[in-house]
C-alpha cells in the first residue's frame, strides 16, 4: 500500500502520523508531503520514507496514493492559513485513494463535536481505519 501522509505548518501532526504508523505497520512505505519545507523536514525526521514539498508534489502523490492522510485541512481550499490551494484540494478529492481525514478544530475551520478529542486520540483512530484498511487488502 502506498501511504500518503500530507500537512503543513510546523508539521507537527504529519510528525506524529509518521511516528505512530511506523511503529504500528513497519513494513508500510510512508511518502509524506509537507506544504512548506518545515513540515517536510518534521516529517522526514520522524522516520517517513520520502518527502517532498510543495503543490505539485502533492498532486502527483495523490495520483498513486492507495491511502491519503492529513488534517482536516488538507480538503479545504485555503485552509491551514493559505497553504493548501485549491489544486491541492482537488488532487485529494479526486484520487481513488481511502482517505483519512483528522477532524482539527484549526485555521477557521471548525468540525461540530470534536472540540474535547485529543490530537492522541485521533491518531489512535487513525491507526485502527488504517489497520483495517490493511488487513482487507492482504
Amino acid at each position: 500500500m502506498n501511504i500518503l501522509i500530507i500537512d503543513g505548518q510546523g508539521g507537527g501532526v504529519g510528525r506524529q502520523l509518521v511516528e505512530n504508523i511506523k511503529k504500528a505497520f513497519p513494513q508500510q512505505l510512508i511518502t509524506a508531503i509537507g506544504t512548506n519545507a518545515l513540515a517536510s523536514n518534521a516529517m522526514l525526521k520522524a522516520g517517513a520514507d520520502r518527502t517532498a514539498t510543495g503543490e505539485n508534489a502533492v498532486i502527483v502523490a495523490c495520483r498513486s496514493a492507495d491511502i491519503i492522510i492529513g488534517p482536516i485541512g488538507i480538503a479545504i481550499a485555503d485552509s491551514l492559513w493559505g497553504e493548501i490551494t485549491p489544486k491541492m484540494t482537488l488532487a485529494v478529492a479526486q484520487s481513488n485513494a481511502v482517505r483519512i481525514l483528522l477532524p482539527m478544530n484549526l485555521c477557521n475551520n471548525y468540525i461540530a463535536g470534536v472540540e474535547r478529542i485529543t490530537t492522541s486520540a485521533i491518531i489512535d483512530d487513525c491507526i485502527v481505519k488504517m489497520r483495517e484498511i490493511l488487513s482487507q487488502n492482504s
